[in-house]
């Protein structure tokens, strides 16, 4: 698989994104679901704490892209959902580090909304992969 980043601007790069990916080559393409801090049992946890639930929905959408064999690193797409865009912020540098250690700069949206399926939940990570 061949990655090639399109950036007319760059201000995004420094955040740990692209404006966009050019992806050729590649055999395979994952859709994951909406990763939540969900136990494995569905059990929500971390009530309240956007630091936890970010880190646990990152670690969720790596075990879907794990069982399919792939990691972060195979990320093109990210979008995510979020109930408190400023708490977020306050805590991107959950997501963006393990980005970061991925070597991964995956296309990116980010929305604020008024509320996740699951009450409680703050944070929602939807993926594609390639690989």
């Amino acid at each position: 698989m061949e990655r090639t980043a399109v950036n007319p601007v760059t201000w995004s790069v420094e955040m740990g994104f692209n404006q966009g990916e050019i992806v050729s080559g590649h055999t395979r393409t994952l859709y994951c679901s909406g990763q939540t801090a969900m136990s494995g049992d569905g059990t929500p946890q971390h009530d309240g704490d956007m630091a936890a639930q970010l880190a646990l929905s990152v670690a969720n959408l790596e075990a879907v892209l794990g069982a399919a064999g792939m990691s972060l690193s195979n990320l093109v797409r990210l979008n995510v959902y979020t109930t408190d865009v400023d708490l977020l912020f306050q805590h991107y540098g959950v997501l963006a580090s393990r980005l970061g250690a991925a070597r991964v700069a995956p296309a990116t949206t980010m929305l604020g909304v008024t509320r996740l399926a699951i009450p409680g939940q703050l944070v929602e990570l939807e993926g594609t992969a390639v690989a």
